[in-house]
């Protein structure tokens, strides 16, 4: 378990493709059992974030330490989730095949899926509601479907630090719903969880904490931070428009225009 009181300690964190930073001085402590969200404007570092903590982005200067290690010294340790847009979805593979690789980290390079790896594969299915269509070819499956068999592929893993970058984005209401009760089983039994996100009423009504990323932190505190005027003009640049009902569009992405509840990265 994490040291000194933190599932990851970040200190001046910097890190970026080929000659642009993404991410420049990030200094940041998430608690071990929180359920953070981390909230931005487009380009604003927060899947550069996730990747330098889950070990699959080399910073460019700065520490990381994970799980009270050095990072990739806890790797099975750790379940990560990418978006949706970085998956082959023709890749031929089954809603259970892709679970089970959840299971690889706990296996190592020799060992074959046992019986109680097939039995994780299984409870992991389930709890998503998904063992109905486990046989199906991903590609077969709706966007929620897929985000939840991805769900389940970490669950599968039993982490103790679940990195996942949008995991409710573009998901019907119910389908977030069922997502969002699982994280929080999860941060209950004192798991950690990140998880990036444009939905800011998610964040504000349904994580711990947040952190309000623009290149660099703008601000990291409880989930009520999501509803701060200042906070949001300062992390998504000024951008935002009032609406005669009392809500903000914010303004960040050109091809967007969004309300407060759903920014965009």
């Amino acid at each position: 378990m994490p040291t000194h009181g933190a599932a990851i300690r970040v200190r001046g964190l910097v890190a970026g493709y080929g000659d642009r930073a993404a991410i420049d001085d990030i200094s940041l402590e998430i608690a071990p059992g929180s359920l953070t969200a981390v909230f931005g404007p487009n380009g604003g570092g927060k899947s550069t974030l996730l990747k330098c903590i889950a070990g699959l982005l080399r910073p460019w200067s700065g520490s990381i330490e994970v799980l009270g290690g050095a990072v990739g010294a806890s790797a099975s340790r750790i379940a990560y989730v990418p978006q949706v847009e970085q998956v082959d979805w023709s890749f031929p593979v089954s809603g259970d095949e892709v679970v089970m690789m959840g299971r690889t980290p706990l296996l190592g390079p020799t060992r074959r899926p046992g019986g109680a790896d097939r039995d994780a594969v299984a409870a992991a299915l389930a709890r998503v509601e998904m063992d109905g269509l486990a046989d199906r070819q991903i590609g077969e499956l709706s966007g929620g479907q897929r985000r939840r068999v991805f769900l389940a592929r970490a669950l599968a893993a039993d982490p103790l630090l679940y990195l996942l970058d949008e995991p409710v984005t573009g998901v019907d209401p119910t389908t977030q719903e069922r997502i969002m009760n699982i994280l929080d089983d999860e941060a209950r039994r004192g798991r950690t969880v990140v998880a990036t996100t444009h939905d800011l009423a998610c964040a504000a009504q349904r994580f711990h904490d947040v952190v309000a990323l623009a290149g660099r932190v703008v601000a990291h505190g409880k989930a009520q931070l999501v509803l701060d005027r200042e906070v949001l003009e300062r992390t998504y640049g000024g951008h935002l428009v009032p609406l005669a009902g009392g809500g903000l569009v914010l303004l960040d992405d050109p091809h967007h225009h969004h309300g407060a509840h759903e920014g965009h990265e």
